[in-house]
């Protein structure tokens, strides 16, 4: 039962997501829009590129869809509303999210095709750049829950949210979010008027369906990890505990649109620089504080 509530959330809230960014692309607001436009990719030819490298052709858009629901079943809605409440849960969703470079290797490859290729290793050097801005901030958090179990770390937060307790966390961890969803100004893989598409170009019909459902999916499972991390998770007044946890899901992940919507992308040169001159050691400065914390306010 928990598996079904939890997959028709991700489903739902993907649903909503996609309404919301074809209104900030196009200025309509159509409701019915996402679920016309998978219904035609699923009645279209699915086309192949003419020398593929079929297995990782075929296999990266349901590896991604896979990651990021995997790393959604490890973070609560509610009390007890979680698939797997892991006893390393905060490092599992990092070690679930790291098969996102996996599948996005696999797209670029597979397809053998010049603009997918290059799509696909500019993500590989995003993500060994923004990986540590994944993995550090986290720490910060379970060190104040004193545990790695996500329900434990929402627990924490029942006084104080993270926002407020550690913002400079926040906003590394938020800004590493992005990147890892490759959404802009982070759309360094597919780069639209770069690369005409990149990881996305030889995509067609089902496939393309899959793939764009999957960085749906995955917007919202980082947007889910924020959440739990840095809101309070399910904590709010009067509403209940699983409507708070969606309404800040999905303020999240239109947060994410909407910075992509008005900022420019991002050189790879820059991303990199910025991250390893910049954010790595801002984040190390955050481990710091909130140790200091720690030890002076129990």
């Amino acid at each position: 039962m928990t598996i079904a509530v939890v997959l028709l959330a991700l489903l739902g809230s993907a649903w909503l997501l996609a309404v919301i960014e074809a209104w900030l692309t196009t200025g309509r607001l159509r409701p019915a829009a996402p679920l016309l436009a998978g219904l035609s990719h699923l009645g279209r030819e699915s086309i192949l590129p003419r020398k593929p490298d079929r297995l990782f052709f075929e296999t990266a858009p349901v590896l991604l869809l896979v990651v990021a629901v995997l790393g959604a079943a490890v973070l609560p809605l509610a009390p007890g509303l979680i698939i797997a409440d892991l006893a390393t849960g905060a490092l599992f969703v990092n070690a679930a999210l790291a098969y996102v470079l996996v599948a996005l290797i696999m797209a670029g490859w597979g397809p053998n095709g010049a603009y997918a290729m290059v799509g696909g290793w500019r993500f590989l050097g995003q993500l060994i750049a923004y990986a540590m801005l994944v993995v550090m901030p986290i720490t910060a958090v379970a060190m104040r829950a004193e545990s790695l179990l996500t329900s434990t770390i929402v627990t924490s937060q029942a006084g104080l949210w993270n926002i407020i307790y550690q913002p400079l966390g926040f906003v590394l961890f938020f800004i590493a979010a992005m990147a890892l969803a490759f959404r802009a100004p982070f759309d360094l893989p597919t780069a639209p008027g770069e690369l005409a598409g990149g990881v996305d170009a030889e995509y067609t019909g089902v496939r393309l369906a899959v793939l764009r459902l999957a960085r749906l999916v995955l917007v919202i499972t980082l947007a889910a990890a924020t959440t739990v991390f840095y809101l309070g998770g399910w904590h709010g007044p009067l509403l209940p505990p699983w409507a708070w946890s969606l309404i800040k899901i999905l303020t999240v992940a239109v947060a994410m649109l909407l910075a992509g919507h008005y900022l420019p992308r991002i050189r790879e040169a820059d991303l990199l620089g910025w991250c390893w001159k910049l954010g790595i050691p801002l984040a190390l400065l955050n481990i710091l504080i909130v140790g200091l914390m720690i030890l002076v306010v129990p």
